[in-house]
C-alpha cells in the first residue's frame, strides 16, 4: 500500500523470514559460519538458540537456500509436535524417499542407504529440526539415535536442532544427557544493539529500493530500539505500522509521533509513558491535522474543539487523514 509513497519496490519489513533480507550481525555471522562448519565437517549435532523473534528461522532458511544450491540434500522439520511415526513420515517424504510399510526398521534401513550412498560420493545430508524446544523427549531421543547412523569416523547423518532458551534447558534435563553429550557446537542469536538496529533498518530499506535512508531519523530508530528490545521481529512490526502511519498522515519522515502511536497500538512499554512522550513530540513533517483539513472544526462535533485531549484528537486525525488517503487511492 505505501511502497510507492516511499519509492519502494516491495514492503521492506515484512514478518515472513525472507533471507533476502538477511542482516548478518556479528553473531549472525558467527552462528552461520558455525553451522556451515559442522555440516562440512560432519560433527553431528549443532544447536542454535535463541529468544523469540532474534532471527533464528531468517537464518536457517538462509542456510537452507545455500544447502540446495550447493547440492547437499537437507530435511526442514519446522512442525516438531509429532508423533515418532509422523516423524519419520515427514522425514522421508523430505529426503524423497518411498516407503511402502511404516515399519520402524525398514525406515531406517532405507535411510541408512541414502546416507551411505551419499557418503560414498562426498555429500552430506542434513536434517533440521525449527522450534526444537517443543520436542519431546521420546522424540528427541529417537533423533539422537540418529546420530547411530555413521561410519567408523564421521557421522552420516548432520542434525542442527533451533529452538528457542527453553531448548537449552530441556538438554540439561537428567534424561537427555547423552544426547547434551553429542552436541558438537553451540550458536546463540542476541537481540540487536542500538548502532545494529539503525543498520537492520537501513539495510532492509535499501534491498527493497531505497538506498538513501531518510525516511527514520535517528530520534526515531533510538525509540524503536527502545520499544522492540533490539528484537527484529518486532522492529519490523514496529516499523511497518510507523510507514503506514506516515503513509496516511502524507508524512515522507516518520516522526516520534507515530513511533509513539505504533508502540501504543502495539501494546508495546508502559503505556502512560509512551502517550505522555507523544503529547511532547512534535507533529511529523507534511503532516496536516484533520482540524486543519476542516478549517479549525472539530469533526466529531461539528463545531470548535475545545477540550478534547490531545492524544485522542491525534488519534482521531490519523485516522481521518488515513480514510482520506484510502478513497484518494481508490480514486486514483
Amino acid at each position: 500500500m505505501y511502497e510507492q509513497f516511499y519509492n519502494l519496490r516491495e514492503r521492506p519489513f515484512n514478518l515472513t523470514p525472507d533471507p533476502r533480507f538477511i542482516y548478518f550481525t556479528e553473531k549472525h555471522c558467527e552462528a552461520l559460519a558455525n553451522l556451515v562448519y559442522g555440516i562440512r565437517e560432519r560433527k553431528g549435532f549443532i544447536v542454535l538458540s535463541g529468544e523469540v523473534g532474534t532471527g533464528k528461522t531468517t537464518l536457517v532458511s538462509a542456510l537452507l537456500d545455500t544447502l540446495e544450491r550447493t547440492g547437499i540434500l537437507s530435511a526442514f522439520v519446522f512442525n516438531p509436535v509429532l508423533s515418532t511415526a509422523e516423524f519419520f513420515e515427514y522425514l522421508l517424504a523430505d529426503l524423497n524417499l518411498k516407503c511402502d510399510t511404516r515399519s520402524k526398521s525398514q525406515v531406517l534401513i532405507k535411510l541408512n542407504s541414502l546416507l551411505l550412498e551419499r557418503y560414498r560420493t562426498g555429500q552430506a545430508t542434513v536434517l533440521i529440526v525449527d522450534e526444537a524446544q517443543n520436542l519431546s523427549t521420546e522424540l528427541l531421543e529417537e533423533i539422537r539415535l540418529l546420530t547411530n547412523l555413521e561410519t567408523a569416523s564421521e557421522k552420516l547423518l548432520q542434525i542442527v536442532l533451533v529452538g528457542q532458551p527453553e531448548l537449552s534447558l530441556k538438554l540439561n534435563s537428567p534424561e537427555l544427557r547423552q544426547l547434551k553429550q553429542r552436541v558438537s557446537l553451540r550458536c546463540n542469536l542476541d537481540p540487536l544493539t542500538l548502532f545494529e538496529t539503525k543498520e537492520y533498518i537501513r539495510t532492509r530499506l535499501e534491498i527493497a529500493g531505497q538506498p538513501n535512508q531518510q525516511i527514520f531519523p535517528d530520534s526515531s530508530i533510538t525509540e524503536i530500539y527502545r520499544f522492540s528490545g533490539g528484537i527484529p521481529r518486532l522492529i519490523n512490526s514496529i516499523c511497518d505500522n510507523a510507514l503506514l502511519a506516515g503513509y496516511a498522515c502524507d508524512s515522507k519522515v516518520v516522526g516520534l509521533n507515530m513511533i509513539y502511536e505504533v508502540a501504543d497500538d502495539l501494546e508495546l512499554g508502559d503505556g502512560k509513558r509512551i502517550i505522555a512522550r507523544r503529547a511532547q513530540a512534535p507533529l511529523a513533517v507534511g503532516t496536516m491535522s484533520a482540524k486543519e483539513k476542516s478549517g479549525g472544526m472539530d469533526l466529531r462535533s461539528g463545531g470548535p474543539d475545545t477540550k478534547s485531549s490531545k492524544s485522542e484528537s491525534e488519534s482521531f486525525d490519523l485516522f481521518v487523514q488515513f480514510v482520506d488517503k484510502l478513497k484518494d487511492h481508490s480514486q486514483s
